[in-house]
C-alpha cells in the first residue's frame, strides 16, 4: 500500500531544495505552449514544447517578499507527486484565499491529491476562495477544497467583487488578469462564461480531453 504524505509549509519557510523540486514538477507535468504562444510571448514559447518556470521565478512570483503565501506538498513512497501554492490577502474586511499553482505529476493524477492539496490550505476564517485555471480538474478539486461544487458556485458575487479582489492580490499573475465571459460582458460571443486572460498560452488539449 503506498504511503502518502502531505506537508504544509509558510511562504517563508520554503527551501530553494524544495523550489528546485517543485521547478522541475512544473517543467515536467504542467503542460505545454500553445498553437499562439511564439507570436504572443516570444520565440521561447514555441507551440507543443514544455512551459518552464525556474525556482526564482517561483519564490518571487508565487511567494513574493511580504506577503502571506504558502506552500504544500505530496509525496507518495518518497516522491513528489503533487503540489500547490496559495496566497492570503484582504478584500472589503474579509480574506482571500487564493490558489496561485497547482500540479500533480501525471502518473498520481485521478487519486484525490490535488483535493488533498488544497484541503490543507483551509483555514476558519477564509472568506473568498480563488483559482484561475483552464484544467477542469483543478477547478473541480477547487471548489470541493472550499466545502462547495462547481454547480453552486456564486457567479452574482464573482461578477460584482472579482475585478477588485483580484487588483488588490499581490500575485502579480493574478492582479494583471483581465476578466472575460457573458458573466461580466453581456455582448460576449466567444461561448465563455466566468473567465480570465492572463497572457499565458499554453495548450488547451489536455484539459479539454479531460471534459470528454
Amino acid at each position: 500500500m503506498e504511503k502518502q504524505v502531505f506537508e504544509k509549509y509558510d511562504g517563508s519557510l520554503v527551501t530553494e531544495s524544495m523550489l528546485q523540486e517543485a521547478s522541475q514538477l512544473f517543467c515536467d507535468h504542467y503542460g505545454v505552449w500553445g498553437e499562439h504562444a511564439t507570436q504572443v510571448i516570444g520565440e521561447f514559447a514555441k507551440a507543443g514544447s514544455r512551459v518552464r518556470l525556474s525556482k526564482g521565478r517561483l519564490r518571487a512570483e508565487y511567494l513574493p517578499y511580504g506577503s502571506t503565501c504558502s506552500y504544500v506538498r505530496v509525496t507518495v513512497d518518497g516522491s513528489l507527486a503533487g503540489n500547490a501554492f496559495a496566497c492570503r490577502w484582504a478584500y472589503d474586511n474579509k480574506t482571500v484565499c487564493w490558489v496561485t499553482q497547482l500540479v500533480v505529476h501525471q502518473d498520481y493524477r485521478e487519486r484525490g491529491l490535488a483535493t488533498g492539496l488544497l484541503n490543507q490550505f483551509r483555514h476558519y476564517d477564509d472568506d473568498i476562495y480563488g483559482l484561475m485555471s483552464s484544467h477542469p480538474a483543478a477547478c473541480l478539486a477547487a471548489a470541493k477544497a472550499s466545502g462547495s461544487s462547481i454547480n453552486t458556485v456564486r457567479l452574482d458575487f464573482i461578477k460584482e467583487h472579482a475585478e477588485e479582489i483580484m487588483k488588490a492580490s499581490p500575485v502579480r499573475y493574478v492582479k494583471e488578469a483581465k476578466l472575460r465571459g457573458r458573466l461580466f460582458y453581456p455582448e460576449d460571443v466567444s461561448g465563455l462564461v466566468s473567465s480570465v486572460d492572463t497572457g499565458f498560452w499554453v495548450d488547451h488539449t489536455e484539459p479539454l480531453e479531460a471534459l470528454g
